[in-house]
């Protein structure tokens, strides 16, 4: 496996270390999707309100297919660095194998592998070039080997797309709307998955898995082994949570777009990964991201004079454009934000 060296620099950089707290609790709700009904909802509306995460069990997922899914990650992670990397990512392919060090982010201790659900979703060109306004596509690498590695995948990816729009209706209907309220924004969506290796740390006081981050997807849906490693930052007092491994269990969190959908009344909530030193680890997050062209703003029946909308519209397309090139190339500025697009704090 190709490895992982710690940037000099970043290992003299105090602001990337995992110093703060960590509190030893369990309060990240755990949600059976077999309840259905109004209760269900309910229970959903609170975790979306009081953590921005929950874990769903009974969710319908196979079990088998997830095992599968896990083996035939290792065999891909378990292949040389020269044989990974014939399916690298680059800035001409937004799919495929990178590590920590060909993006920039060298605090991030990990490999991963990309790919999206629905193969040749349209993306503005200025995905990759940002001189050029047309349409492009965005197409899937896949390696060779293991054999059976692509339809594992997409086998996964069709199983927990359809898990994710069905936590959307009920999150929709949490807030009040449609159940259907945002299905017409997910034809030719941009939903990926990202396979996350993360080989055992001897450095575990200077790295993180990753770093502090929040996810601009509109629903992240989250399948890690039972190593563990995710920690969330909790609302009520900005102390690190632990999420212990559930047998079985998924773990959902409110995005960015979900966020914004809902003028603020669910936040997108910062969490972050910490390495292991002595066993590798390996979770699958499936990011929801809408279709190219949406526009992305805080839903009319949850706007009025008494809650007026926080935030500007953006085009869901351009903004992924942005923040894909900046994957690549130094910027002067931030990584665009939603809070770019903030009206009122």
């Amino acid at each position: 496996m190709g490895g992982i060296d710690l940037d000099p620099a970043f290992v003299q950089s105090e602001e990337h270390r995992p110093k703060s707290k960590v509190v030893e609790a369990s309060g990240i709700p755990v949600i059976d999707l077999a309840e259905g009904g109004n209760e269900l909802v309910s229970k959903i509306r609170k975790a979306c309100e009081e953590w921005g995460f929950f874990q769903v069990i009974n969710h319908g997922v196979p079990s088998e297919l997830s095992q599968r899914v896990e083996i035939e990650a290792k065999k891909f992670f378990e292949l040389s660095l020269e044989e990974k990397k014939k399916v690298k990512r680059d800035e001409m392919n937004a799919s495929g194998y990178h590590d920590a060090e060909h993006t920039k982010n060298v605090r991030d201790w990990k490999e991963v592998f990309d790919y999206f659900v629905q193969d040749n979703a349209p993306i503005p060109s200025s995905f990759i070039d940002p001189h050029d306004f047309g349409l492009t596509t965005l197409t899937n690498q896949w390696p060779q080997n293991p054999p059976h590695f692509r339809e594992t995948m997409e086998e996964y990816g069709r199983e927990v797309e359809k898990l994710a729009l069905k936590l959307l209706e009920r999150i929709s209907l949490s807030l009040g709307l449609a159940g259907d309220k945002f299905h017409g924004c997910f034809k030719n969506q941009l939903s990926m998955l990202r396979l996350n290796y993360y080989p055992p740390c001897p450095f575990p006081d200077l790295a993180l898995g990753v770093g502090r981050h929040k996810d601009s997807s509109a629903l992240t849906v989250l399948a890690q082994d039972e190593v563990g490693g995710l920690q969330v930052k909790r609302k009520s007092d900005g102390e690190w949570i632990p999420v212990k491994p559930t047998p079985n269990a998924l773990i959902i969190n409110v995005g960015d777009i979900l966020q914004v959908w809902s003028n603020d009344k669910y936040e997108s909530v910062e969490h972050r990964v910490v390495v292991n030193t002595e066993r590798e680890r390996l979770s699958i997050p499936f990011f929801l991201f809408p279709a190219h062209h949406v526009m992305v703003k805080p839903v009319e029946e949850l706007v009025n004079d008494q809650n007026p909308a926080r935030y500007r519209e953006y085009n869901y397309g351009k903004f992924a454009a942005t923040r894909n090139r900046s994957d690549f190339k130094k910027r002067d500025v931030e990584n665009i934000q939603i809070h770019h697009f903030r009206i009122l704090d």
